[in-house]
């Protein structure tokens, strides 16, 4: 029972972190149309400026620098680079396939400069554990529930309650529409990627944590396990990818902690159980837990 909740507990926690990533996928598919194969990328910048920057500024004034640096970086990649395209569907595909060569470009840069290290971002719970009764469970995976929980609930009534929240749904209903009724789409495009890039800077920090040996040239790759987790909950629905994040979190874990009692489907099964779930529940569901099927008149 104690490895069980021990599993739980960090499943939970993954599926916090995976939740920020996701949210970045989603907002970015909401704002236009695009699913940002450079998302992993902009997630190791982040947590690569933190770990360059920690000794000079500490931790608090490294995240900040790093946060305002990944969104920065992301609002100028699509101002400068995808907006260029246009703002239809076939402009949409076409800026899918540029996010696949920035990713190229920044992974191949950062992953230079990192080379086989391992990369301490200097955040303060260290290796330092809680224990919750039976479980033993490290504080940078209970600060990774807390601070998730606020970012996200912070980025939920950004947008409910703001005019670019509004904005961004009415984008996300009828691009043309929102356009003429005098949505500055440019703007909101812009807006969503610098969310994006923000909560991805975000979750570098806990997913280089303790347990984690630190930050390292594949940790990009790692947060793409976060994709899944859009997709599972619905790639334009917010509230979808906190559940699907959650679920891709519990499962990773659970099937990690069990890999012995698994071992008939294989070693590494762990790496691929996101997919696997991401592929069983669209069989049944084909848009995602929260997506909603969409009619078209002929």
């Amino acid at each position: 029972m104690t490895g069980f909740l021990d599993n739980v507990l960090g499943g939970l926690a993954l599926g916090a972190v995976y939740a920020l990533v996701a949210l970045g996928f989603v907002v970015i598919f909401k704002a236009s149309g695009v699913l940002n194969f450079a998302h992993g990328s902009l997630l190791l910048l982040g947590g690569y400026l933190i770990a360059v920057l920690h000794d000079d500024l500490g931790f608090a004034g490294a995240l900040a620098l790093a946060v305002l640096a990944t969104a920065a970086l992301a609002g100028a990649l699509d101002r400068l680079l995808l907006q260029r395209g246009g703002h239809d569907a076939h402009a949409a595909h076409v800026q899918t396939i540029v996010t696949i060569g920035i990713d190229i470009v920044l992974l191949t840069d950062l992953a230079r400069r990192i080379g086989g290290d391992l990369l301490s971002l200097g955040d303060p719970w260290g290796d330092s554990v809680t224990e919750l009764g039976p479980v033993t469970v490290a504080d940078s995976r209970l600060a990774a529930i807390v601070v998730s929980a606020l970012v996200i609930g912070a980025v939920f009534a950004l947008f409910r309650f703001t005019s670019w929240g509004l904005s961004l749904r009415a984008a996300a209903e009828d691009l043309e529409a929102a356009a003429l009724m005098g949505v500055r789409l440019g703007r909101v495009r812009a807006g969503a990627w610098c969310l994006a890039g923000a909560l991805a800077a975000l979750a570098a920090v806990f997913l280089a944590a303790f347990p984690a040996p630190g930050l390292e040239r594949t940790t990009g790759q790692i947060a793409l396990n976060a994709f899944p987790a859009a997709i599972l909950g619905g790639l334009a629905s917010p509230a979808g990818a906190l559940a699907g994040s959650l679920i891709i979190g519990l499962t990773e874990a659970l099937v990690g902690g069990y890999q012995s009692d698994l071992h008939v489907l294989g070693e590494g099964f762990g790496d691929v159980a996101p997919y696997a779930v991401m592929l069983l529940v669209l069989l049944v569901r084909p848009t995602g837990l929260f997506g909603a099927k969409g009619a078209a008149r002929v």
